[in-house]
């Protein structure tokens, strides 16, 4: 049974608490009661000041309007502040009135002092004791009935965890200890939980201690100490959860204390990257902002972060109509006050798009409709060029046309020394966009990532399935390496960009280390509750036309600098305008008569080094997968003025 008194009970307690507390003060003073007789008139007095000092501290402070069954510390420092200034009040008061009322003798000195010092024992006792009783019932009933759980990470997000598990026994996990590798908290307590280890030791603890799950609280360390005590835990046996990433506690999806399974994207070789929110807010606020590919996985992360900045009108442009109508009924509800336009158009199309912009009007854009998969694209090369490259320079003619202020490119990094149709057409279209930011001295500018986790088509999703199917998974390369990043670290960079940005720039993420394919693929197994080569074989079936080993970031002709945020860099080729748009009608003509070997031909003299290859794969080596710490101390330079 719950012990909890209401505030009215409180009041009581007070009053006659406080008045035996006056006279248990005097007496300890005198150390015999039978002397208190002498003093009764100054003790009546005392009790007429210091009840009404401590009642109205109490009161004003708000003390009577608080549920103790879950009083904390700032509880507690309340009731300290309350008892101080009111004793301090009680003792000046009767010092004054004292001699006003011409008493035959006065009180000891020490008397209000002792009487604030019981007071705050009291007061605090009787409010803490239902916190405690609550604490020491939910504590025994977690014992008994909840699984047993090991916490790595005695910091605060640990300390926090352990605190929820305790306080909420419907969640049937007990904390029994943490495991943490600082030397310097190996066998203290925390919210009365021992830290009994370092990570090592979970095997052995698990066992003494009847542990059947391991809890991660560790939300700022890099992904490759995740995957470690992933590893250990699976050769254990243990379950892993972990607690929400900074993006999800940011968009409102999860709570700090919410526990949720590891998932592929905790063991990322590095931090998650953030941005100057408030650049990217003034950047959208108020705004008509259009969304190209509004309905794809990186298009529809940018509707849902613009409308959280404050946009004050959204238009979602795409060619699916399935796609656009889910994120339309998605948003709408959500953001009421916003006008959201649904629009279904196929960027190819000029006459449309020019309509489009005339009557929307909007004062950025940000382009993320793309034809992306490269073993298609090498198929298809007609389709690549005419969305790829004719689609980016219909938005940009509708752009210039009505004055878009900024105007924001999506690429990717195959689009550096590209060995295939999709990079190469990705690369012309930088080129667009470069030439028509330097013709026109707006904010057009191009974004340039890696392969983005989870995303529509993406090898974690294919992974997935056939994990689900019983495998085999495959890969095509036991050496492939790719840069990875979440949707909301794409999305991030998206909107940092677009608030940096000057005319014809392009960016680029720090995305770390690169990471290989065949160890995403173990990872994902693993995370299903799978072995390899127990359960799920991994089967390597050759890289596929046009593919490399390892992608590049930066081109061996481009300038890489630092801006104002250390993970974001500016590329500049140094090269001058690349007169792609007078190149691109040959081009568009050749892809809409079908003519491959026409499309081939002008990629390559559009593009630099270049070549159709027949439908052979492109291997490179695994040095080509420079981080960009590897180029930048050769080449980077201080952040330009104002970036």
């Amino acid at each position: 049974m719950s012990f909890v008194l209401r505030n009215r009970s409180y009041v009581v307690l007070d009053l006659a608490g406080w008045a035996l507390i006056a006279v248990a003060a005097l007496a300890l003073r005198l150390d015999d009661f039978q002397a208190l007789a002498p003093y009764r008139r100054q003790l009546l007095l005392f009790l007429g000041i210091a009840i009404p000092c401590k009642f109205l501290a109490i009161w004003g402070l708000g003390l009577y309007h608080r549920y103790w069954r879950y009083a904390s510390v700032d509880e507690l420092t309340l009731i300290g502040l309350a008892v101080i200034g009111a004793a301090s009040a009680a003792g000046i008061l009767y010092v004054v009135l004292e001699p006003l009322l011409h008493v035959a003798s006065r009180l000891p000195r020490s008397v209000p002092v002792l009487d604030g010092l019981l007071t705050l024992v009291y007061t605090g006792g009787t409010r803490f004791t239902p916190r405690l009783v609550e604490h020491l019932r939910l504590k025994a009933q977690g014992r008994d009935h909840c699984e047993r759980v090991l916490i790595v990470g005695a910091g605060s997000a640990g300390t926090m965890i352990a605190r929820e598990l305790v306080a909420n026994p419907q969640l049937r996990l007990y904390p029994i200890g943490f495991v943490d590798d600082n030397p310097a908290k190996r066998g203290s307590t925390i919210q009365g939980i021992p830290v009994l280890g370092g990570c090592q030791d979970i095997p052995w603890l698990a066992k003494d201690y009847a542990v059947g799950t391991v809890i991660i609280a560790m939300p700022t360390v890099p992904g490759t100490v995740i995957r470690e005590i992933q590893g250990i835990c699976e050769r254990a046996k243990l379950r892993t959860k972990t607690i929400p990433g900074v993006f999800e506690i940011i968009a409102g999806k999860v709570r700090v204390t919410q526990l949720r399974d590891v998932q592929i994207e905790d063991l990322l070789g590095r931090q998650p990257v953030q941005i100057d929110e408030g650049a990217a807010a003034e950047l959208v606020r108020g705004m008509t902002v259009l969304v190209t590919g509004a309905g794809g996985s990186i298009g529809s992360e940018i509707c849902r972060q613009v409308l959280r900045l404050g946009a004050a009108k959204l238009i979602l442009l795409g060619h699916g109509e399935n796609s656009i109508f889910d994120i339309y009924h998605e948003l709408v509800p959500k953001y009421p006050s916003v006008e959201i336009v649904p629009v279904i158009a196929d960027i190819r199309n000029a006459r449309r798009i020019r309509r489009i912009f005339q009557a929307s009007r909007p004062q950025a854009v940000f382009h993320a409709a793309a034809h992306k998969h490269v073993p298609l694209m090498e198929l298809n090369p007609e389709e690549a060029v005419t969305n790829n490259v004719w689609g980016v320079a219909t938005l940009l003619a509708g752009a210039e046309a009505v004055g878009v202020p900024h105007f924001v490119f999506i690429s990717t990094d195959k689009a550096v020394n590209p060995a295939n149709v999709m990079g190469a057409t990705k690369l012309v279209a930088e080129q667009l966009v470069h030439e028509a930011g330097l013709r026109t001295g707006r904010a057009y500018l191009s974004v340039r990532f890696g392969n983005v986790l989870a995303s529509r088509g993406s090898v974690v999703p294919l992974f997935k399935k056939q994990i689900a199917a019983g495998g085999p998974v495959t890969v095509t390369h036991a050496d492939m390496c790719r840069y990875f990043m979440t949707i909301p670290e794409a999305v991030q960079l998206v909107l940092q960009a677009a608030a940096m940005g000057k005319a014809g720039e392009t960016f680029v993420l720090d995305m770390g280390e690169p990471v290989k394919i065949a160890e995403l693929a173990q990872d994902l197994i693993h995370l299903s509750g799978f072995e390899v080569g127990r359960d799920i074989e991994i089967v390597y079936t050759g890289l596929r036309p046009g593919e490399k080993l390892a992608e590049e970031l930066f081109a061996r002709d481009e300038d890489v600098e630092r801006t104002a945020h250390d993970k974001v860099f500016r590329v500049r080729n140094g090269r001058g305008p690349e007169r792609a748009l007078e190149r691109i009608e040959a081009l568009r003509a050749a892809a809409e008569m079908g003519d491959v070997a026409g499309v081939h031909r002008l990629l390559g003299a559009m593009v630099a080094g270049y070549s159709a290859n027949g439908g052979r794969p492109s291997v490179a080596s695994s040095d080509q997968a420079l981080p960009p710490e590897s180029i930048l101390p050769r080449r980077s330079r201080e952040p330009a003025a104002g970036a």
